[in-house]
């Protein structure tokens, strides 16, 4: 018999690659993004009982991610630091022959987004959370959230090189 601790635990560790991408879309970084994971997860096991029975968990630690980065960036605003960018060369520990071109446009082209679009891309489109539940993680009206994703697609479609109204190329 498992105890309730253990079972959050056991869906918090299924989540860790979807926490993992939003972390990384939130840092453009994946140190940053690491860093931000387990921030997000120590947070969320110390303030368990805040979770309400029934509440969407996924939610709730996208919530408590959005939150720690937020005081992560104030953090390093107050104290003058300043995050280096990625660096822009090949990837060493990644095989060029194993690599999904599409996949590393895909990225590449939603780090340039504007962070308010990215985010909203990331939750939506790449996380698969409904519009409601991601325009209150991240505080903004349902029709803001609506037109940050619109902006959010044509801007990857340009970058892709698509039209915004055509399906992907793999799309049947």
């Amino acid at each position: 018999m498992t105890t309730v601790s253990e079972e959050i635990g056991e869906r918090i560790v299924e989540l860790l690659p979807r926490l993992r991408r939003f972390a990384r879309s939130l840092s453009r970084n994946q140190h940053d993004a690491d860093d931000l994971v387990q921030s997000a997860v120590e947070r969320a096991w110390r303030h368990l009982d805040q979770l309400r029975p029934g509440a969407n968990l996924a939610s709730w630690m996208f919530g408590i991610m959005k939150n720690a980065w937020i005081d992560n960036r104030r953090s390093r605003g107050r104290r003058g630091e300043v995050a280096l960018p990625e660096d822009s060369g090949d990837h060493p520990a990644v095989n060029p022959a194993d690599l999904n071109a599409s996949l590393w446009a895909v990225s590449e082209a939603m780090g340039k987004l504007p962070e308010e679009q990215r985010l909203a891309v990331a939750l939506v489109l790449v996380e698969g959370l409904s519009y409601k539940e991601a325009s209150q993680l991240l505080d903004i009206p349902m029709g803001t959230l609506t037109s940050r994703l619109a902006r959010g697609r044509a801007a990857l479609a340009a970058a892709l090189g698509e039209s915004a109204g055509d399906p992907p190329p793999n799309a049947s």
